[in-house]
């Protein structure tokens, strides 16, 4: 039932239910001329223009349903399809039937057949929604609530359509009713059963999980920049001077080293780096 509208199957359905309109289409049109050419002149001319709109409507919904495939699943585009093909067929009896000549017939007819078509594609809508639900959780158990539903509400939806169409020939004795709704009744409990039982037992989806929160690093204490004093000319660095005695032997003794006067800490600075020393003044010309 998932299979995309781009597989061969599925291409091969799509033109199949295509075929299957342009087929009513000109069914339904050759019946209407027939009754046109043999049937009673009791407004012929109301029932033509009337199948005109039934037909122009028709082909409307069949473009636009042609539109949709891709969209949809190969099974539901075919039965969206052959429903509106019924309507269609349901639509040219309830025209071109015989009338039984009281006033008002016609809007009668109307709003009959405005309820046939809300009824035939609820039931279509109704399946559309209970596969989806199917498809979320498959069982031995949810495959039989499933196919027995879709069963009941067809069976349904086509016990209450032909009550609307032959009323006026037809009388339904207690009994067609009370069959009517206690179908009513098992189709509304499988409805509901399915979606119950994948609340209770279907896999819940992931929720997804929460971003971690940002925590900002410790500051780093920073350090105060040094400057290099300029040395003489011919000075020796202050690594190789200090390795110039140890070369000479123990004889030699190295060169006293004036003590450098630790700078008294300024007021303020407790716990920080001490402040960098002063560039080198130029030397004045």
């Amino acid at each position: 039932m998932t299979q995309p509208i781009t597989s061969p199957e599925s291409n091969r359905i799509l033109r199949a239910s295509i075929w299957v309109a342009i087929g009513a289409l000109i069914a339904a049109a050759l019946v209407c001329v027939v009754w046109v050419l043999i049937g009673d002149e009791n407004g012929i001319v109301g029932k033509a223009f009337m199948t005109i709109l039934l037909l122009a409507g028709f082909a409307g919904v069949a473009i636009l349903e042609a539109n949709l495939a891709p969209r949809r699943p190969a099974w539901f585009a075919l039965t969206s399809m052959v429903s509106w093909v019924l309507i269609l067929l349901i639509g040219a009896f309830m025209i071109w039937m015989p009338t039984t000549g009281y006033y008002g017939i016609g809007a009668e007819r109307f709003f009959k057949f405005l309820v046939i078509v809300l009824i035939i594609q609820a039931a279509v809508l109704h399946v559309r929604l209970f596969i989806k639900a199917y498809e979320r959780h498959q069982t031995t158990f949810t495959t039989i609530v499933a196919y027995v539903t879709i069963g009941l509400v067809v069976i349904l939806a086509i016990m209450l359509v032909l009550p609307i169409m032959t009323e006026e020939f037809i009388d339904y004795r207690a009994l067609y009713w009370r069959v009517v709704v206690a179908l009513a009744i098992l189709a509304a409990v499988g409805t509901a059963l399915l979606p119950l039982v994948n609340a209770l037992f279907a896999p819940k989806k992931p929720r997804p999980v929460a971003p971690a929160a940002y925590y900002s690093p410790a500051p780093v204490a920073t350090q105060w920049p040094t400057f290099a004093y300029p040395q003489p000319a011919g000075a020796l660095p202050a690594d190789a001077a200090a390795a110039a005695p140890a070369a000479a032997g123990p004889a030699a003794a190295p060169a006293a080293q004036p003590a450098q006067a630790t700078p008294p800490v300024a007021p303020g600075y407790q716990g920080y780096p001490p402040a960098p020393p002063a560039p080198p003044v130029p030397p004045q010309q």
